[in-house]
């Protein structure tokens, strides 16, 4: 194992580049009422374009994540960000929506590269600073996503919908320079050859209850991120709202307070008490769904509900990364492609429900959802929390 070499400054370009690859898959969420007026599609046909996006992620984390374990983790780390960037230009250059859909397949498979950066940077980062690195990066992560889309609102007002996947391939075209540049080589083989180390996430669920707790958490958690984002364009096209792509991208920033928590998550962490960042993000996720119950007349009511949706997702994810990597430092990458997939398999069937209730139940549908899965996975953690103690008690 190599000794901690990781900077603040290089830990900050790891994060801006984990950002930059995740905020791929959102792009298009602000700009599907354009997209479908172009291609003349319904809101249902335009949500496929989130789901393709998570879909692929969640099958890059489990096809192509593990590489981690297996190659020189700069190298690929590159490369993955170099096929992304090509995904990226095919989509801004697509005349339909199946050509769309496969330029977000393909930068949805490799965008994964940001599930590469965050074990790699736990590799290589003292135990005491670890959990703090490890939310530095999701920082980046829940910015890239939210931030994404008041670039993607900005731009389609600058250039049209398409403008945003240029830039963007140019941003990570200079982020994979400056990573190649800047991070150390790093090699953690597993020993494995590819069809063992894909089975071998499949064997760490069977072996590893925490792994299967908060991944099963980490799916409710990021189905009700889908559930809320995905149909928000639509929402805010209409009446009272009539806003344009800029407006409904500047909702980004409202929910990037959320990014705040994750260093908060990472210190817990840090000092034993990651359970307790899960118990606030699981009432905070819950409770947010009762000011987004009146955010289809009242705009205060919608910004409290981002804020603190946003803020609990990041709180439950980061509290669930930290428990995950910590269970074996041999499969860090592992360990967090198996949960990184459930992640946001979660997501997508958030994105394909709230797509689908929006459609025939409008917005009190979303909220009717919101709150059983928020009260389901609350009811999970206290029964995985109930049985944990008693197993102390007992021992």
């Amino acid at each position: 194992m190599n000794a901690p070499t990781l900077s603040r400054a290089l830990i900050l370009l790891m994060a801006t580049a984990t950002g930059l690859a995740v905020a791929s898959n959102y792009y298009a969420q602000p700009l599907l009422h354009s997209i479908a007026e172009q291609f003349g599609l319904s809101t249902a046909s335009a949500g496929t374009i989130v789901i393709a996006a998570q879909l692929s992620y969640g099958a890059g984390l489990l096809l192509l994540a593990p590489l981690g374990d297996l190659f020189e983790q700069r190298r690929l780390i590159v490369c993955m960000i170099a096929i992304a960037t090509l995904g990226l230009v095919i989509s801004a250059c697509a005349p339909n929506l199946p050509w769309l859909l496969v330029g977000t397949v393909l930068t949805g498979l490799f965008s994964v590269v940001a599930q590469i950066l965050v074990p790699m940077a736990a590799s290589l980062t003292a135990p005491e600073q670890r959990g703090r690195a490890v939310g530095t990066l999701m920082s980046g992560l829940l910015l890239g996503i939210l931030l994404a889309r008041t670039a993607a609102g900005f731009m389609a007002e600058l250039g049209g919908w398409r403008s945003i996947y240029v830039l963007a391939a140019v941003l990570m075209a200079i982020s994979a320079i400056a990573l190649y540049r800047s991070l150390p080589q790093h090699h953690s083989h597993a020993g494995l050859k590819y069809p063992a180390l894909i089975g071998s996430v499949f064997r760490l669920f069977v072996e590893e209850p925490v792994l299967r707790l908060r991944s099963l958490l980490g799916l409710l958690a990021f189905s009700l991120f889908g559930l809320f984002w995905t149909p928000l364009a639509f929402l805010l096209v209409r009446e009272p709202y009539q806003y344009s792509e800029a407006a409904i991208g500047l909702f980004g920033l409202a929910g990037a307070a959320g990014a705040l928590s994750a260093n908060w998550a990472g210190r817990l962490a840090d000092r034993g008490r990651g359970a307790l960042g899960t118990t606030v993000g699981l009432l905070a996720l819950l409770l947010a769904w009762i000011p987004l119950g009146f955010a289809e007349h009242s705009l205060i009511a919608l910004l409290v509900g981002v804020l603190v949706l946003d803020l609990a997702v990041q709180l439950v994810h980061v509290s669930n990364q930290n428990a995950v990597i910590a269970l074996r430092p041999e499969a860090r990458t592992r360990l967090n492609a198996g949960y990184i997939t459930c992640y946001f398999i979660g997501g997508a069937l958030g994105s394909l429900l709230g797509t689908q209730l929006f459609e025939r139940s409008g917005w009190i549908g979303i909220v009717v959802a919101g709150l059983v899965i928020g009260t389901l996975a609350l009811v999970v953690w206290g029964l995985a929390e109930r049985k944990r103690k008693l197993v102390i008690q007992t021992a």
